[in-house]
């Protein structure tokens, strides 16, 4: 097969879906890698790098379009290439379908196949841990005094107390966070509502940090002391609710930080909307919002290296295989399909946007065989289905 590596042209957005190394697995496997001109550029890695792994380079991304039987990105596919997109196409990148209803339409017009990324992670995306520990980092810079922060120093001085901060949310992008602002000193107390959870975090830390069950009470109980929010919480895309209101700023200082890693839309802080590296930072109600929706792509190596290895047996899967027995052999694959051929295969998506799916199983013919099972990668619920 043709496998192609996109370069991704969401605003922000340095990381590569497969650095040199990988390019190299794949050409071992018997495919051909053509690689976009300087896509790995904001990366670090060099059209030369790509070319010495055995990747041949292509000026445009109409062309990649054109000859390629698949194409990967990192992040979305955006409105300058949905008419490229070809019938039976494989498509791979962190689509994020249920937010994007514009790019499901184009996805489901080009009768393509598409993958969404986030939900193939058996184990956790890289780059939830990249946004915990390099969002923690960011937000110790926001709540400096040049930044518009009251000024506080993490772990404090002689004399002068440490910050207190509060995680919301105890999964990868929590306990990433945890791990940064902890040794930095930072008085932290961590809430989600998986106490078991709390309790494996509280062991890991020998009861040194403060846990507490997640709810909009308990936050507004510890907000008068505390002097930086991290909001580490992937929040149900059906919710109309707030963990945080923009009442509730009122009751921290002026000049604390509010951190929205998880920068959902709509999500679970009420005062927050996207931002961007060029302009990370707004003001509201005195509290400093800190909600670039890319923190990772701020240390796009690392993120790059750590992101591709994990990729790389999907894309494998998927090249040596093909999409049906990849969708057997692993439920995390399977449940990551997004789209077949014309027809909806993502329940979440469908539950949010309320179109018509199909289970990936039942579109493909394979739900008579022994599936690897995996769990549902949303709490969305949909019964909309598309009878063949």
């Amino acid at each position: 097969m043709i496998f192609g590596i996109l370069k991704d042209i969401k605003e922000g957005e340095n990381r590569v879906i497969c650095t040199p190394m990988e390019v190299r697995s794949i050409v071992a496997s018997g495919h051909q890698v053509l690689a976009q001109k300087n896509c790995g550029l904001g990366s670090n890695f060099t059209d030369d790098q790509y070319r010495d792994a055995g990747a041949e380079i292509v000026d445009t991304m109409e062309e990649m379009y054109r000859r390629c039987d698949m194409v990967a990105k990192v992040k979305e596919f955006e409105p300058v290439e949905f008419d490229l997109i070809r019938k039976d196409q494989i498509l791979l990148g962190c689509i994020h379908p249920a937010g994007h209803p514009e790019e499901v339409d184009a996805i489901l017009k080009s009768g393509c196949i598409a993958f969404t990324a986030e939900d193939s992670h058996r184990y956790g995306s890289p780059n939830c841990e990249a946004a915990g520990k390099q969002g923690a980092l960011f937000g110790l810079e926001s709540m400096l005094t040049i930044n518009g922060g009251k000024g506080k120093y993490v772990g404090g001085f002689v004399g002068a107390p440490g910050m207190n901060v509060l995680i919301m949310g105890a999964g990868i992008v929590g306990q990433g966070a945890l791990e940064v602002l902890y040794a930095l000193g930072a008085n932290c107390t961590v809430m989600d509502i998986n106490v078991g959870v709390l309790r494996s975090t509280s062991a890991k830390y020998n009861g040194k940090i403060n846990t507490m069950f997640c709810n909009q009470e308990t936050i507004a109980s510890v907000l008068p002391q505390t002097d930086m929010v991290l909001n580490c919480v992937k929040w149900p895309k059906q919710r109309k609710d707030f963990l945080i209101t923009r009442e509730m700023l009122k009751l921290m200082e002026p000049g604390s930080v509010l951190v929205d890693i998880s920068n959902d839309d709509p999500g679970a802080i009420e005062s927050s909307h996207e931002t961007h590296h060029d302009n990370p930072r707004y003001v509201e109600n005195g509290i400093v919002h800190y909600c670039v929706s890319n923190i990772p792509g701020a240390v796009a190596y690392s993120t790059s290296v750590s992101y591709a290895a994990i990729m790389l047996p999907l894309i494998l899967s998927i090249l040596n295989n093909g999409v049906e027995e990849t969708c057997v052999a692993d439920g995390y694959y399977r449940r990551s399909l997004t789209a077949y051929k014309g027809y909806l295969t993502h329940e979440e998506t469908s539950a949010i946007q309320g179109k018509p799916w199909i289970q990936p199983e039942i579109i493909l013919g394979i739900q008579d065989r022994k599936l690897d099972l995996a769990p549902n990668a949303t709490s969305s619920r949909s019964k909309n289905y598309i009878e063949l």
